[in-house]
């Protein structure tokens, strides 16, 4: 299926860039009118997965970040946020709730299951040295006629 509209920006891996994505993504899709839940949802799941670009796939350094926005027939909105960082070396593991490669002190290991809590689908595709692929799928629901 071909996208109605696309977007896609470069940022750099630092903390800062983590609120300038969430918000690119909101002021990109405002125009689709949705729901302020439904744009709450989708800011948390980006903030989640940009956070985990951050925070684990350059651990030592700043790399580059990518985000795509794209708008599909029927309302569908897919987000892919990529990396070219160390890889997930195992996927179903880093998705289970409470798992992280950070300091458990400071990290709680929830990001994958708050943005599988808010998103209708969550994919992921990761190799080790080369990166990682979050795919975030959701359904925008027609607003009520009034």
């Amino acid at each position: 299926m071909k996208a109605e509209n696309t977007t896609r920006i470069q940022f750099d891996s630092l903390s800062v860039n983590e609120a300038y994505a969430r918000g690119a993504a909101a002021a990109f899709l405002a125009r689709y009118d949705p729901t302020v839940p439904q744009l709450a949802d989708l800011k948390t799941a980006v903030s989640e997965a940009v956070t985990n670009c951050i925070v684990h796939a350059y651990p030592d350094r700043v790399g580059p970040i990518t985000m795509t926005v794209s708008v599909y027939p029927g309302r569908v909105v897919r987000i892919v946020i990529a990396d070219k960082g160390v890889g997930i070396p195992d996927i179903p593991r880093a998705m289970e709730p409470l798992f992280t490669t950070g300091n458990p002190e400071e990290r709680s290991g929830l990001g994958f299951a708050v943005m599988q809590s808010f998103m209708d689908k969550v994919s992921v595709r990761s190799a080790p040295g080369r990166g990682t692929r979050v795919t975030l799928t959701k359904r925008l629901e027609e607003k009520p006629s009034t």
